[in-house]
């Protein structure tokens, strides 16, 4: 492309469409993969506040999978989001839904965290780095922001909703999930 003065410039990559969650795969060659609707969901293998190793794919064939990833322990807006899935939770397990909450944090603050907030789902951690991490959720804004987000997974092993977000606020899409979790319904 060459300016009116002659002088020739490269043309601007497109701006990176933040609306959609990149979620980096570690196995893959390119630096990230979008995770869609639709698309397989990742073997994650993370562990929980007791120290076991959880296996994304040890609950195909039998739940679906909810995973709530929080900013932080601390974050007074993820709290709420985790509240709320607390509130729904007898309507996620009617619909075979097993809902998991991701926290940056090592193992003895999220079981310290999870105790103290009584939440009664599984809390995961990294085993190696954080939760995020392995799927892609980075850190923002110069990488003081962890992204948070949510991924709603079926009993196949197919990702039916991803969202994620760099601010708090935004993090939690509960009509999402909802709409998500309906058509798992359909589904069966």
């Amino acid at each position: 492309m060459t300016s009116p003065t002659g002088v020739r410039r490269t043309p601007k990559p497109p701006a990176p469409d933040l609306s959609r969650p990149h979620f980096h795969n570690p196995s893959s060659k390119r630096s990230s993969i979008m995770l869609t609707t639709g698309s397989p969901a990742p073997d994650v293998v993370l562990e929980d506040t007791d120290g076991r190793t959880v296996h994304l794919s040890d609950y195909r064939g039998s739940h679906a999978v909810l995973i709530y990833f929080m900013r932080s322990t601390s974050c007074p807006i993820c709290n709420r989001h985790v509240q709320d899935l607390i509130r729904c939770r007898d309507e996620l397990a009617a619909d075979n839904v097993q809902v998991f909450v991701a926290v940056p944090e090592d193992r003895q603050e999220a079981a310290a965290w999870k105790a103290k907030r009584q939440v009664p789902f599984p809390v995961l951690t990294g085993r190696r780095g954080t939760p995020h991490e392995m799927i892609g959720l980075s850190r923002k804004v110069f990488g003081s922001m962890q992204q948070s987000g949510d991924i709603l997974i079926d009993s196949q092993g197919i990702i039916r909703h991803a969202h994620g977000a760099t601010m708090p606020t935004s993090s939690y899409d509960k009509k999402g999930i909802m709409a998500a979790v309906q058509g798992l319904r359909a589904h069966a």
